[in-house]
């Protein structure tokens, strides 16, 4: 299967990493998938596995021969590194700097992960503290870049708006290694109607941010409506974004040349689905 050129779609979805990098990438063949987001351990924190360096190896073989794309591993939700609790922020700092390492044995990868919420320390001391850890941890000569994710501002989340993203990208030092994950679902709680105006909320996103940084989508309808500020991501044509809003997403020419990763509620076999639904919807 060679599914990436100029005029394929770039699409996978979350799998589980418990039995290792070839598994998931035979899986993600398996669904019509040319990429995938995994946690990078379990998603509630914890200890992750020992890199199997033949694993490893054989992934990358069959990456290559596959011509995947830009792989996208997600840190575990339990990280805030903005909490004002001191022990929740040196959690944070160990796994962030934990993942980094260790995703060199995959390089040239995108780690994504959720700014965190300030917990009422005020969004600009969150976004201060976000960005002074981001410092400490990005090295000149890493391979991965590490993408802060569109939250949809329920509680005190930090990085709902685009300007507060903008603040963090602004303060990190080493500036070509820090980028944005955009969730469908999350914006559109966040308020922005990427159904109505999609064109108008990518022109503000690089008017803010530039969409030099956006480097990969969470594509996810959402049992919500805009500006509902909560987070339940619904399968693609059962929420308020929609089939047509989700393929807006995909074909837009600003977007389509990048990674899409699936966060719907399915198992693989409703991944495969979806994944075969929006091949066929894609204008390549």
């Amino acid at each position: 299967m060679e599914y990436i050129n100029d005029r394929s779609l770039h699409i996978g979805c979350h799998l589980s990493s418990s039995k290792g990098f070839e598994h998931m990438g035979k899986e993600a063949l398996s669904i019509g998938a040319n990429t995938f987001q995994f946690f990078t351990r379990n998603p509630r924190g914890g200890k992750a596995k020992d890199i199997d360096q033949k694993d490893v190896q054989a992934f990358l073989k069959l990456a290559e021969e596959n011509h995947f794309a830009k792989l996208v591993a997600h840190a575990p939700y339990t990280v805030n590194p903005c909490s004002k609790e001191p022990k929740t922020r040196e959690f944070a700092r160990m796994i962030i700097e934990d993942d980094l390492n260790r995703l060199e044995y995959i390089p040239g990868n995108y780690y994504n992960f959720h700014p965190g919420s300030h917990v009422g320390q005020g969004m600009e001391i969150g976004i201060e503290i976000i960005s002074d850890l981001l410092n400490d941890l990005i090295k000149p000569d890493q391979s991965t870049i590490v993408l802060l994710e569109t939250m949809s501002g329920k509680g005190s989340e930090v990085g709902s708006r685009f300007e507060e993203l903008k603040a963090i990208i602004d303060r990190i030092q080493i500036k070509d290694r820090i980028g944005v994950c955009m969730d469908t679902c999350h914006i559109n709680d966040a308020g922005y109607d990427i159904v109505k105006n999609l064109d108008g909320v990518l022109s503000e996103f690089d008017e803010i941010i530039g969409l030099d940084k956006l480097y990969a989508v969470h594509i996810n309808d959402s049992l919500n409506p805009v500006s509902a500020h909560k987070d339940r991501h619904a399968k693609i044509g059962e929420g308020h974004i929609g089939l047509e809003g989700i393929c807006q997403v995909i074909n837009h020419p600003k977007l389509r040349h990048l990674p899409f990763i699936l966060e719907t509620p399915n198992d693989l076999n409703g991944y495969q689905n979806e994944i075969t639904m929006l091949r066929e919807r894609f204008l390549g």
